[in-house]
C-alpha cells in the first residue's frame, strides 16, 4: 500500500513542479470539473488525504483554509508538512487493521480502515486525471501518470 502512496506523492511533486510553468491566474482559473481549478484541485487532494489518515488514527479532522494557499511554493509546503505525518503513519501500516471500522465525521458514516486505504489512493488518482486533461486544454503537456520507471516497482 505504501508504494501507492509514495507514487501519489511522487506524481503530485511533479505535479507541483508542473504548476511552476503557468502563471497564477493559469493556476487559479475556473475550469469545469475537479475542484475547479488547478490551485484547488491540489489542495483538496492534500487535504482529503490528512483527513482521511487523521480518521484512520483516531484523531479529529483539522480543516485546513484552502484560502490560505495562494502560491506554488505554499502548496509544497503544506504538502510536505502532512506528508511526513501521513508518511509516519502508514509505513507502520499492517495488514490486521483492515477490518477494523473507522467513523468519519464529515460523512456521519464508518469505513473499514482498508476501504480508506484504498479510496484515499484512486481519490488522488482521479483528480490527477482531471488535471491532465486542464493541462491539454491549456495546451500542455501534462505529467506522466505511469508507474513504471518511478523507482518503486521494489518497494
Amino acid at each position: 500500500m505504501l508504494t501507492l502512496f509514495q507514487y501519489n506523492w511522487q506524481v503530485r511533486e511533479e505535479w507541483l513542479q508542473w504548476c511552476r510553468g503557468i502563471s497564477a491566474s493559469e493556476l487559479a482559473k475556473e475550469r469545469t470539473g475537479g475542484m475547479g481549478s488547478f490551485r484547488l484541485t491540489i489542495l483538496h487532494i492534500i487535504d482529503v488525504e490528512y483527513s482521511w489518515i487523521r480518521a484512520l488514527m483516531g484523531k479529529p479532522d483539522v480543516e485546513i483554509d484552502l484560502t490560505s494557499y495562494k502560491t506554488i511554493d505554499e502548496i509544497e509546503d503544506l504538502s510536505n508538512k502532512l506528508q511526513k505525518e501521513n508518511k509516519a503513519y502508514l509505513s507502520e501500516w499492517l495488514q490486521d487493521r483492515e477490518n477494523q471500522m473507522v467513523y468519519a465525521s464529515w460523512l456521519n458514516q464508518s469505513f473499514t480502515k482498508g476501504e480508506i486505504i484504498r479510496h484515499i489512493i484512486v481519490h488522488e488518482i482521479h483528480h490527477i486525471g482531471q488535471l491532465s486533461v486542464w493541462a491539454r486544454e491549456i495546451g500542455m503537456k501534462p505529467v506522466s501518470a505511469n508507474f513504471i520507471d518511478r523507482g518503486l516497482a521494489n518497494e
